[in-house]
């Protein structure tokens, strides 16, 4: 009981740290402080620093030599593309949007297992993923241009190119995680994200005023990295050790409600009626893709 009171607690936490990276992220490259590609070289590397420092404390098994290629196309639809994505689409979109359309990943995760697993889909979950879609296609074709001349329709796309990413990922990692503990590869995963992100951010990294950023864009930077990478990525393993797939994967519902209102909160976004029916629809789709059946219909 007390296990599983844990790993509530951590999962919450991992949805929390996801929800607030919305707006700090958007406030550090909205407001040109640190442009995306720039502020992703920096959360990877520094990430990865965290990851191998905490390998040295901790016992890790050895990889196999033949599972390095898929670590290192793990590293890229998991780190370098859905990172670069995520960041380049909050350039353009807001904070709710992006949470918003964040949610579509277990819709994702779905379509990719039934294409590449051949996986079948039964006709409530097909329901499910109109839904889910039909959601994500009126935030982007009716949600509202932002006054610094974003554009929601390219930054909705690339959130959503960052999700269909990182719901690839996952499938990628299935067989890794059958065999390693994610302590194990994270570490190698930031290492390879690291060299591939390095030619996008380099320039933008050595652009950075660095004695003239605020304190509030310091401690932006330093929560993404420290928490919604870092701590994310530690959180999540003890969740899955001890809480059913399903379980984890209803928690994904927190992340929109976490991002809108401190988003809200601190001005960074508004609600209005287009993002609210959006989410309702996404929301639904994602029940009815997410919520087992015991009858095949």
């Amino acid at each position: 009981m007390h296990n599983r009171k844990t790993a509530l607690i951590a999962l919450t936490l991992v949805q929390l740290f996801y929800g607030l990276t919305f707006t700090f992220a958007n406030d550090v490259i909205v407001k040109g402080h640190i442009k995306p590609f720039g502020f992703i070289l920096i959360r990877v590397v520094c990430g990865g620093i965290l990851f191998w420092l905490f390998g040295l404390v901790t016992p890790t098994k050895k990889i196999d030599t033949k599972d390095f290629p898929k670590l290192v196309a793990a590293a890229f639809f998991g780190v370098a593309l859905n990172m670069l994505a995520f960041f380049k689409g909050l350039e353009y979109t807001t904070p709710i949007n992006g949470a918003v359309i964040m949610i579509t990943t277990p819709i994702i995760v779905l379509i990719l297992s039934a294409i590449l697993l051949k996986e079948p889909i039964k006709k409530i979950k097909a329901f499910g993923i109109a839904l889910g879609l039909s959601g994500a296609l009126i935030l982007s074709l009716y949600g509202e241009e932002s006054g610094n001349g974003a554009n929601i329709l390219l930054g909705n796309f690339l959130v959503f190119v960052n999700a269909s990413s990182y719901s690839y990922y996952l499938i990628l990692i299935k067989k890794l995680t059958a065999k390693y503990h994610p302590y194990d590869f994270i570490k190698w995963l930031f290492l390879f994200g690291a060299l591939m992100v390095l030619p996008f951010g380099f320039h933008e990294v050595a652009a950075v005023q660095w004695t003239t950023l605020p304190n509030y864009i310091w401690f932006s930077v330093g929560f993404v990295v420290v928490f919604a990478t870092f701590g994310t990525y530690l959180l999540n393993p003890l969740a899955l050790s001890r809480l059913k797939a399903t379980t984890v994967s209803t928690f994904i519902y927190l992340q929109p409600i976490f991002a809108g209102l401190f988003a809200i909160s601190m001005g960074s976004d508004r609600l209005d009626l287009v993002k609210i029916t959006a989410a309702i629809l996404i929301f639904i789709g994602v029940y009815l893709v997410s919520k087992n059946y015991s009858l095949d219909h």
